[in-house]
C-alpha cells in the first residue's frame, strides 16, 4: 500500500507528514511506558526474590510439619570444628550452599528475562536521504532524513510474553521441585549417618562380646574345658569382628562426606545428632497418591508448561497477520528551495510463507506436552508405588522388631545371663545370647533408616536427588526464536 515517496508529491501535504510522525512518536512512547511488571503470574508470587535473593514457599509446601523454606532468609550458619549437627542446621545450611538451587534460581531469572525481551517494542530506524544529487547544479533535489517504525499487530508482543511468563511459572515450580529434591537428600543421608553411627556403637559392643568370649575360651582351655581348635576359633572370630567395626567406621565416615557433598560443603563433617526411633505413623496408600498427584510441584511445571504451549500456539497462528511500516521522512527540495514532508506506508503480504510450518510445530509441541502431563502422572503413580512398598515392609518390620523380636532376644540374654549367675548355664551360652541380641539391634537399625528413608521421599513429593541438576523448562523440539524471542 504505497501512498507516496516522492517529496515533490508530498509537498502537497505537509500536515499529513507531520500528522504521522506524531503518531510515530505516540506509537514509539507506549511501547517504552507500558510494560507489564514480570514478578510471576497474578496471583502466584515469585519464588526467588531479586532484591534479596531468598526463596519462599507457600505453607502448604512443608515437610515434617515445619516449613521447608522457613530457614532460608535466615543469616548463613557457622559450622564449628567438631560441632554435633542436627537436622534443622544442615538443612539450612544445604540452603545455603548447594549449588543446584542457585542453578534453579538463574533458569528462572533467564526465562524471566526472555519475557521480559519478548514482549519489547521494536526500534524505530532513522536515516539519511538524498535523491537527485547534482541536477541543474543543486545538491539535490532532495536532501533530509527519515524515520521508519514497524507496528506490530494482532497482539504479537503480548503473547510472546504470556508464553515466556508461563515458561517462568514453569521454572519456578521446578525450582521448588529442587528444594524438595535437595532437602529430603539432607534428610535421607542425615539418617543414614544416624544409622552408621548407631551400627558402630553396636559392632563396637559385639567387639567386646568377641574379646571377652576369646578370655573364657583361653580360661577354659588352661583348666582343659576346651581343647585348642576352640581356642583358635575363638580367635577368628574376634579378628573377624575387629574388621566389621573397621567396616563400620569406614561406613560412618563414607556416610558424613557423602552428607557433606549433598549440603555443599568441603570441609568434613561432625557428628551429627537426632534420633532414629520416632512415632511410627501409617499412611494410607490413596490419601497419599491424591496428594501427590493434587500438589506435585513436578505435575504442576508440566501443567505450566502445557498452557505456555497453548500461548505459543495461538502467538504462531497471529504471525501471518501483517504488520504495519510507516515511514515519514522531511527535508529541503533545492531545486524548488522549499521544505518538503513525505509519507508511506507498507507491509508484508502473507502469500506463499503464512507461517503454516512453524504452527504445525507448534501444535505438535502442544499434543507432546499434553502427553508430558499424562506421563508424569503416571510416572508418580509408579514411583509412588515403590516407595510405598519400602514404606510399609519397612514399618511392619520396625513395628515387629520394637514389639516382639527386640525384647524377646533381650530377655533370652538376660534368662542366660541369671541362668550363669546360678551355675545353670555356661559363660559361652551366655555371650551367644548377648550377640544374637546385638546382630538383631543391626537389622533393626537397618529398617529403621529404611523406614525414615521411604516416609521422607513419600512426604517430599518423591523427589530425591540433591546433586541432580535442576530439570529444564523447555524439552527439546520446542519453537524458540533468536535473537529476539517469539
Amino acid at each position: 500500500m504505497k501512498i507516496s515517496h516522492s517529496p515533490r508529491a508530498c509537498n502537497r501535504l505537509p500536515v499529513l507528514g507531520i500528522i504521522a510522525l506524531a503518531l510515530l512518536f505516540i506509537f514509539t512512547s507506549c511501547a517504552s511506558h507500558n510494560l507489564p511488571s514480570l514478578g510471576g503470574q497474578p496471583g502466584q508470587g515469585a519464588l526467588f526474590e531479586p532484591e534479596n535473593g531468598t526463596i519462599a514457599a507457600s505453607p502448604e509446601q512443608t515437610g515434617e510439619g515445619k516449613p521447608l523454606f522457613g530457614g532460608v532468609s535466615s543469616p548463613e550458619p557457622v559450622l564449628t570444628e567438631g560441632e554435633a549437627l542436627s537436622l534443622s542446621k544442615l538443612e539450612a545450611l544445604a540452603r545455603q550452599h548447594n549449588p543446584t538451587l542457585a542453578q534453579a534460581k538463574a533458569q528462572i531469572q533467564s526465562e524471566h528475562a526472555k519475557a521480559l525481551e519478548a514482549g519489547l517494542y521494536p526500534n524505530p530506524v532513522i536515516g539519511y536521504i538524498g535523491e537527485q544529487i547534482s541536477v541543474r547544479g543543486t545538491v539535490g533535489e532532495f536532501q533530509g532524513g527519515f524515520i521508519r517504525q514497524k507496528i506490530v499487530t494482532a497482539g504479537k508482543l503480548r503473547l510472546s510474553r504470556e508464553k515466556y511468563q508461563a515458561r517462568a511459572s514453569a521454572a519456578e515450580l521446578l525450582a521448588l521441585a529442587q528444594m524438595y529434591r535437595v532437602i529430603n537428600a539432607v534428610r535421607m543421608q542425615f539418617y543414614r549417618t544416624l544409622g552408621a553411627e548407631r551400627k558402630l556403637e553396636v559392632q563396637q559392643e559385639l567387639l567386646e562380646t568377641a574379646e571377652d568370649r576369646q578370655v573364657t575360651v583361653q580360661e577354659m582351655f588352661n583348666v582343659g574345658q576346651a581343647n585348642r581348635a576352640d581356642l583358635h576359633q575363638t580367635r577368628v572370630l574376634r579378628q573377624a569382628q575387629l574388621l566389621n567395626v573397621q567396616q563400620a567406621e569406614n561406613d560412618l565416615a563414607m556416610e558424613r562426606e557423602t552428607l557433606g557433598a549433598i549440603i555443599g560443603l568441603l570441609q568434613p563433617l561432625g557428628e551429627v545428632t537426632g534420633k532414629l526411633e520416632a512415632p511410627l505413623r501409617h499412611l494410607v496408600w490413596e490419601e497419599a497418591l491424591e496428594r501427590l498427584l493434587a500438589e506435585s510441584p513436578e505435575l504442576a511445571a508440566a501443567h505450566a508448561n502445557l498452557k505456555a504451549d497453548e500461548i505459543m500456539v495461538q502467538r504462531e497462528k497471529v504471525e501471518p497477520i501483517p504488520n504495519l511500516f510507516i515511514e515519514g521522512s522531511a527535508g529541503r527540495n533545492f531545486e524548488a528551495s522549499e521544505t518538503v514532508y513525505g509519507v508511506r506506508a507498507f507491509v508484508e503480504v502473507p502469500l506463499f510463507d503464512w507461517n503454516q510450518g512453524t504452527i504445525r510445530q507448534a501444535k505438535a509441541d502442544w499434543r507432546r506436552q499434553r502427553n508430558e502431563v499424562r506421563r508424569t502422572e503416571l510416572s508418580l503413580r509408579q514411583s509412588l508405588a515403590d516407595w510405598f512398598r519400602r514404606f510399609r515392609t519397612a514399618l511392619q518390620k520396625v513395628t515387629e522388631y520394637q514389639n516382639v523380636i527386640l525384647p524377646q532376644s533381650e530377655q533370652r540374654y538376660v534368662t542366660r545371663l541369671k541362668s550363669y549367675r546360678a551355675d545353670r548355664e555356661t559363660w559361652p551360652g551366655v555371650l551367644e545370647a548377648q550377640q544374637d541380641f546385638f546382630h538383631r539391634g543391626l537389622i533393626y537399625i537397618d529398617q529403621l533408616v529404611a523406614w525414615r528413608q521411604a516416609q521422607v521421599a513419600i512426604d517430599g513429593f518423591l523427589l530425591v536427588g540433591g546433586l541432580e541438576p535442576p530439570a529444564g523448562v523447555v524439552p527439546p523440539g520446542h519453537i524458540d526464536s533468536v535473537p529476539k524471542p517469539r
